[in-house]
């Protein structure tokens, strides 16, 4: 019996971008920009329990949201091509709203920079099947557009990157 042959890869390699992972230091823009989000979660959402949301764009001024439905406590509808349609939906609605580098206003931060991604969700602050899902979702999104991947989990109490479970937790948060 002759040996499986492998057919070679079609085309030339793929380059895909790099993911932005917090696993040292804390850049202070990114830092600012999950405090922020961190901020808003504790003073819009009060109730202890509530719909995951997962939020595209800049925590400090401007993004597009998504209230992920459920069906029971442990059920949820979306699969991960649904999860992946979400965050490139909400990838589409940031491309056309924000503007090109050339078109930035001077000071208003990193034009041209890759959006924040994050899940806003209540429970304890440590990883969870619906961090994993949005994980993937995101991922494959950017990859998919070219876009380097910044994301984290946000909760009550702080945020966490959930590919390397750095983060920062508060136990008292107050605007400055």
């Amino acid at each position: 019996m002759p040996p499986p042959t492998t057919t070679p890869p079609v085309g030339p390699p793929v380059e895909q971008p790099p993911e932005v992972a917090v696993d040292g230091p804390v850049d202070p823009v990114v830092a600012s920009a999950w405090r922020q989000a961190v901020l808003h979660l504790r003073y819009a959402e009060r109730r202890r329990v509530f719909t995951p949301t997962v939020h595209l764009g800049d925590p400090r001024r401007d993004w597009a949201s998504f209230a992920v439905p459920s069906v029971g406590p442990r059920d949820s509808p979306m699969d991960h091509a649904l999860c992946c349609d979400v965050v490139t939906a909400l990838l589409d609605h940031w491309r056309r709203t924000v503007p090109e580098p050339a078109d930035a206003e001077e000071g208003a931060g990193e034009a041209g920079a890759p959006p924040f991604v994050w899940l806003a969700r209540s429970g304890p602050f440590e990883r969870h099947d619906e961090d994993a899902r949005w994980l993937s979702a995101a991922r494959a999104a950017h990859e998919e557009v070219g876009l380097r991947l910044q994301l984290a989990v946000v909760t009550h109490g702080g945020w966490y990157d959930p590919r390397t479970g750095v983060g920062r937790r508060w136990k008292r948060l107050r605007r400055r």
